[in-house]
């Protein structure tokens, strides 16, 4: 079988560094993909909340098929169409003024990192350098976005950490007043902990956060690489809590299944990167742009992606819910945000589930250490819905069982 064969050459010729499944996928259209095999699947974990408008988008096809045949990269040392396009559909449509591309989220974090140490150093001298991030978050795997992740699983091994980031518990509006000193230069959060745990904080907690930086003169930079472009029903995840950062970082849904992470400012602070204080060289590069522009457009221009987003998220909320009732022995709890939603496990290993699940022909994931994680595209339906729950009916019913 071609499979069998392509399994076999990525486990002798790829680090080891992902427990890759025993399938290979070929192709993919909406929220269904297939493997080279031929085998389909639903897909409620859309490239780990990346293919926000489905698989092979066609409005995301034709921009990367025309820029591909008119310009693939050139450097940043001249101006580049399609990013000055993404720039300022981004900027017109957040909080922000200014934009940095690359591509990923976490070096987007990266670049927030830098951008918060330097605009703060410049500001208010050498000593303000401290940032303040969350127990369970998670900001990417190189080492200052590593260093601000407080996860130790994800940081074991690869030690000692960059200096001057302190953890508080998510949520938890006291530890963070007490930890915020004179050596802070920002606060660092996600508005959902998704790698977490799909942890969702409480309705006041990001209000009381921005205060508290406004108060202390301090950055707030909010991580929504897995929130933003729509994941809950509205452009960016802060828009829930009424409040905006001085800083936010993008990657993931940005381009629609191509790489391209954004970091974004307002002028004050991005007055600190000049040139030469930060780059990348394949960051903003033409066909990344033009993806992320048609995904940005499209879900901008077609209201009825945002509003399916938010309508499909309370009916998958729901219908977990509803899974929740019937098996009270193995699902503990119910929660999420818009269309990123988890079911927290007990007695079963959510590795065990995951994997049923897909012989039944679902994909999803997990997040945190017990936590089974859904974030089908933005364009799901309630069939589609209604197809995962009976498949996770049929496999907890018979893990309840045994």
């Amino acid at each position: 079988m071609i499979q069998d064969s392509i399994i076999e050459d990525s486990q002798k010729y790829l680090m080891h560094t992902y427990a890759r499944f025993p399938i290979a996928l070929h192709k993919g259209r909406g929220a269904r993909v297939w493997t080279v095999d031929g085998k389909r699947y639903l897909d409620f974990l859309a490239g780990i909340a990346v293919n926000c408008l489905g698989h092979c988008h066609p409005r995301v096809v034709v921009a990367i098929q025309k820029q591909a045949q008119r310009l693939l990269h050139v450097s940043n040392l001249y101006h580049i169409e399609p990013q000055a396009r993404l720039a300022k559909l981004l900027v017109e449509n957040s909080f922000a003024n200014k934009a940095f591309f690359c591509n990923s989220g976490a070096e987007a974090n990266e670049a927030a990192i830098k951008l918060a140490r330097k605009h703060s150093k410049e500001n208010f001298g050498q000593e303000r350098f401290e940032i303040v991030a969350a127990h369970g978050s998670f900001h990417g795997r190189t080492m200052a976005a590593l260093s601000a992740t407080g996860q130790e699983q994800y940081r074991k091994g690869f030690g000692p950490m960059l200096q001057g980031f302190r953890f508080v518990p998510f949520n938890d509006i006291d530890a963070l007043k007490d930890a915020v000193g004179p050596h802070t230069c920002a606060v660092i959060l996600e508005p959902v902990q998704a790698e977490g745990g799909v942890k969702v904080p409480g309705g006041d907690y990001f209000r009381h956060v921005r205060e508290l930086c406004n108060k202390k003169n301090v950055l707030l930079i909010l991580d929504e690489v897995q929130t933003g472009i729509g994941r809950t029903g509205r452009l960016f995840a802060h828009e829930h809590y009424g409040i905006a950062p001085d800083i936010m970082t993008l990657a993931k849904g940005l381009g629609g299944g191509v790489a391209i992470g954004a970091m974004l400012a307002t002028d004050t602070v991005a007055a600190a990167f000049t040139p030469g204080t930060h780059a990348s060289t394949f960051g903003g590069n033409p066909l990344a742009c033009a993806a992320a522009i048609a995904t940005l457009e499209t879900v901008l221009e077609d209201g009825l992606i945002l509003s399916n987003a938010e309508r499909m998220s309370a009916y998958l909320m729901d219908s977990l819910k509803g899974i929740a009732d019937k098996f009270p022995r193995i699902v503990k709890d119910v929660r999420g945000l818009g269309l990123l939603a988890g079911i927290e496990i007990e007695g079963v290993e959510p590795p065990r589930i995951v994997r049923a699940a897909m012989d039944a022909g679902l994909l999803i994931g997990r997040a945190g250490e017990n936590v089974i994680r859904f974030t089908p595209p933005l364009i799901v339906t309630e069939e589609e819905i209604d197809e995962m729950a009976g498949i996770m009916d049929g496999v907890l019913s018979a893990l309840d069982m045994a």
